[in-house]
């Protein structure tokens, strides 16, 4: 839906001002191990600033402590987002790697991997919904855990993952490999 409100007009100077003033409560709130990403913060802030600008009307100052609290909210919302267990896909991976061992032999090394191939393999042949909460399971996530990961209910998440896993032991089964 079009809006009749005029465009924001804003400076160079001020905006130049703006993003000088924030970087500095960005470096007084930023932790030192996520100081590679401060840019990024500063450049969040300076749009949520200005998207206030934008709803009341117009560029003004803003006082230290309101540019202080939305640069500490923008820092952590990086820290969150850099805290969140990242996601893999069974799709993205080429396939799964073996710990390297000295005391494997070749021949354990290639059952190892037959094994790897063939639960990548009947993985990717699980429903899409089963697999993920398989392959949460299998990394260790327990099914609360797995349910809020997923967006589920704790019951089913408990079904998907317990026929999830039988459909696994199926697959290896017809594969010869012994679950």
């Amino acid at each position: 839906m079009p809006t009749d409100d005029p465009p924001l007009t804003v400076t160079t100077a001020e905006i130049e001002l703006l993003r000088k003033r924030l970087r500095e409560s960005v470096d007084r709130v930023c932790p030192r191990w996520l100081r590679d990403q401060a840019d990024d913060i500063v450049q969040v802030a300076v749009m949520r600033v200005l998207d206030v600008c934008k709803d009341s009307g117009g560029f003004r100052e803003f006082p230290s402590s309101y540019l202080t609290k939305v640069a500490y909210s923008a820092a952590v919302d990086e820290i969150r987002r850099h805290n969140r267990r990242k996601e893999t896909s069974l799709e993205d991976q080429p396939e799964m790697s073996l710990p390297s061992s000295r005391f494997i032999g070749p021949d354990e090394q290639s059952a190892a991997r037959e094994i790897t191939r063939g639960i990548s393999d009947c993985l990717l042949a699980l429903a899409v919904m089963r697999r993920r909460a398989v392959t949460l399971y299998l990394q260790g996530y327990s099914v609360p855990e797995a349910g809020r990961a997923l967006g589920c209910g704790l019951t089913r998440v408990e079904h998907l993952v317990y026929r999830g896993l039988a459909d696994l032991r199926r697959c290896l089964k017809s594969k010869g490999l012994k679950p």
